[in-house]
């Protein structure tokens, strides 16, 4: 089976908690490699942290649309959260900032995502 016929296959058995939890790790790999790299290295560093405010701008636009059937207040906290990633993205390209509270913020969603009981994995 080819590669891509195996990713097919997978990303069909997901569900999309699964396929969350997934892109949550994908995307903290390439915050956690952005944060190793020289400060030189911009394209890596605004790559990953572009990606990570995509991740949540989505997250933020689903919530605050009217067919959303999670609650409220779950929703609205999910919003606060991107929008403090903006900001904080923001000030990680200019150096004011570290990685850290990014990644940290992804790691609690994913372990949020892998449930209750869940062992932790390392994204």
């Amino acid at each position: 089976m080819s590669l891509q016929a195996y990713k097919t296959a997978a990303t069909r058995a997901e569900n999309p908690r699964e396929m969350e939890y997934r892109l949550f790790g994908q995307v903290t790999r390439a915050l956690m490699h952005a944060a190793t790299v020289d400060r030189t290295d911009i394209a890596t560093r605004i790559d990953a942290l572009d990606w990570n405010r995509r991740l949540w701008t989505a997250l933020a636009t689903d919530c605050s649309g009217e067919g959303n059937g999670m609650d409220k207040a779950l929703r609205a906290q999910i919003i606060s959260i991107s929008l403090f990633v903006g900001r904080h993205s923001s000030a990680v390209m200019r150096g004011e900032e570290d990685f850290e509270p990014l990644i940290d913020i992804n790691k609690m969603i994913m372990q949020g995502l892998a449930g209750p009981g869940a062992p932790a994995q390392a994204a």
